[in-house]
């Protein structure tokens, strides 16, 4: 949702010659824009703040006003003041971050079935988590279930054949050059099917 800011006020006021207010701001959007900007599940924003899961929640939906030591819990676990809390964020502001990572100089984190290249790391607060993963599995059998999260993914095979596995689909065969956008949140398991591991690389949605 776009909000207005004092420099959208401003802007408007000079070119309408009508006085503009803001609109109210919703304590419970604030804090949730809030936590996923720093990329937490509830569960970690709660425990951030020593409030419980679903006291987060009930704020986070306008079912709850707060009580002010609820709100300086919230403020001590988002690492910011109160008054932060209630100050609409500013959509325009351009931050100029960026991040280079070299070659074979990501993050790794390996698992059974997927070998991990974690990207952009020296970022906080990504919208995006970018990552090349090495995929060893060779059958389904080889996961605990299926693979479910937060957001949205964007798959992009690098190497070899892998077969995609989703909860609602057919399974389907992609080759290098081959991409796939999902909702991460429906089931999806990724094989290699080719002689060797094949490479991909992996964008997930933080927000």
């Amino acid at each position: 949702m776009q909000r207005t800011t004092p420099q959208n006020l401003i802007r408007v006021a000079r070119e309408t010659g009508r006085d503009e207010t803001a609109e109210p701001l919703n304590l419970g959007e604030r804090v949730r824009e809030l936590r996923k900007a720093r990329g937490w599940t509830l569960e970690q924003a709660a425990s951030q703040a020593g409030l419980a899961r679903s006291t987060l929640s009930k704020i986070e939906n306008g079912q709850m006003s707060p009580t002010y030591d609820a709100l300086k819990k919230l403020a001590v676990g988002l690492e910011i003041s109160v008054p932060q809390l209630f100050t609409p964020p500013q959509r325009e502001q351009i931050s100029g971050r960026m991040s280079m990572t070299r070659a074979g100089e990501g993050q790794q984190q390996a698992t059974a079935t997927y070998e991990h290249e974690l990207l952009a790391e020296t970022l906080t607060k990504k919208r995006m988590m970018p990552y090349r993963a090495r995929i060893r599995a060779r059958s389904v059998e080889e996961f605990d279930g299926w693979v479910r999260h937060d957001g949205e993914e964007f798959l992009y095979v690098l190497t070899g054949v892998i077969r995609l596995y989703t909860e609602f689909y057919e399974p389907i065969e992609m080759r290098r050059g081959d991409s796939a956008y999902y909702d991460a949140t429906m089931g999806h398991n990724v094989v290699s099917v080719s002689d060797e591991d094949a490479t991909i690389l992996w964008v997930t949605s933080l927000t």
